[in-house]
């Protein structure tokens, strides 16, 4: 492959196998570091002589940084090889992860994460679009979704991983982990991905020329997907408490309910692969359904103060339900995006992001709202959202429609 192509998606070969598995990894990598304090909560705040809840700022400052600098990056880096904007974001990263290794205080792991958190969104922005310029326009749907592989296995095994590390042996071990397989990702991708150089005419209609702010399709994705995440996010902030108080699963088969929420993810996106090139429209609106469907169960299930064996069984079903829909619709929304700005993917994809992070911080702040309400009205706020999120999906009939040109 011509290394200052901006990718002309020649067939699915092992080399381009190899460029995706390495473009996963990169996201794996990085959401893995992103959800670590999750797992290391206590471990962290002894350490650092610190509250529980002041660690818990990691996560909430962290996506605040990364929704803030997503479109401002994008646009900055918009007429760079992307390879280039891809080594930056993991480099950051690995030097985000080392200075938190070493930290002395919390100020100073605080703005390690800093670090890492900026060029977030440009890294998630950019992953994708690469992604589909590596393949065949018709398998477009398909390279994004083996991205979202990368990030569902932060969930069910990095983010174990590094929670293993940090018991056996400290957080500062776990992070330094992290850390060397981020350095190694970094020359991962020096080594197998192109430049992906842009053509004159794609430098032409790039950042502030592409208008993506004009574009309806893209406003549409992109306004939608906030809405659903901010559903989502109301009760998955909180979904140890829904499946101890809802469904009635309690100690440590609590945990694994949690791993069979991500394992439910791993199974259903290379079952919406296809059909997300496909059929992307019918594919998003049956997992939106699905997504709805699962709330309203377990809103039912709120009003049996007693578990019984069939609740019990109904809620595990719902909970495995719903890790299977939201992490399957989730690179298809993607993907929309970016066949909705095609002329700039990338600067598509960093709006798309920018939206995602927002609906994030919106869902996990209301969801903590409506917490000291009980988890019925938490449950009810999800399945509104979630319900008007489909609903415009539905009415927009040509919003997943697949372009003849594909992504380029």
């Amino acid at each position: 492959m011509d290394e200052s192509a901006a990718g002309a998606g020649g067939p699915w070969t092992p080399r381009i196998a190899v460029q995706l598995a390495v473009l996963a990894a990169a996201a794996f990598i990085y959401v893995t570091a992103e959800i670590l304090p999750v797992g290391a909560l206590p471990a962290i705040a002894r350490g650092l002589h610190v509250s529980v809840p002041v660690v818990g700022t990691l996560l909430a400052w962290y996506a605040l940084v990364a929704a803030v600098t997503t479109i401002p990056l994008v646009r900055w880096t918009a007429r760079w090889p992307r390879r280039r904007a891809l080594l930056m974001s993991l480099a950051c990263l690995t030097a985000s992860q080392f200075i938190s290794a070493v930290a002395p205080n919390f100020v100073v792991l605080a703005g390690g994460r800093v670090l890492s958190a900026i060029t977030h969104g440009l890294m998630l922005s950019v992953i994708a679009p690469i992604a589909t310029r590596l393949v065949p326009a018709s398998h477009s749907g398909r390279a994004t979704t083996m991205i979202y592989v990368g990030i569902s296995l932060a969930v069910v095994v990095g983010s174990p991983a590094t929670a293993a590390i940090s018991l056996l042996w400290s957080w500062r071990a776990a992070v330094a982990a992290v850390a060397v397989v981020a350095a190694v990702v970094t020359v991962a991708a020096w080594a197998v991905l192109p430049l992906l150089a842009l053509t004159e005419h794609q430098l032409a209609r790039v950042g502030r020329g592409a208008g993506h702010h004009r574009n309806r399709r893209l406003v549409t994705v992109s306004s939608l997907t906030l809405v659903a995440v901010t559903g989502h996010y109301i009760s998955y902030t909180f979904i140890a408490v829904i499946i101890r108080d809802v469904v009635g699963v309690r100690g440590p088969d609590l945990a694994w309910l949690l791993a069979a929420y991500g394992v439910a993810g791993l199974l259903a996106m290379p079952l919406v692969a296809r059909p997300s090139d496909q059929r992307p429209r019918a594919a998003v609106i049956s997992c939106m359904a699905g997504l709805w469907l699962t709330l309203l169960v377990l809103i039912a299930l709120t009003f049996h103060s007693v578990p019984t064996a069939a609740g019990i069984a109904i809620g595990i079903a719902a909970v495995a339900l719903w890790g299977a829909t939201a992490n399957a619709v989730s690179p298809m929304l993607q993907a929309a995006a970016m066949r909705a700005g095609a002329d700039d993917p990338d600067g598509a994809s960093g709006l798309y992001m920018a939206a995602f992070q927002i609906g994030i911080m919106a869902g996990s702040f209301a969801g903590g709202l409506l917490y000291e309400h009980g988890l019925l009205a938490m449950l009810a706020a999800s399945a509104v959202l979630i319900g008007a999120g489909a609903a415009g999906m539905t009415a927009e009939r040509h919003l997943f429609d697949v372009p003849s040109g594909g992504l380029r």
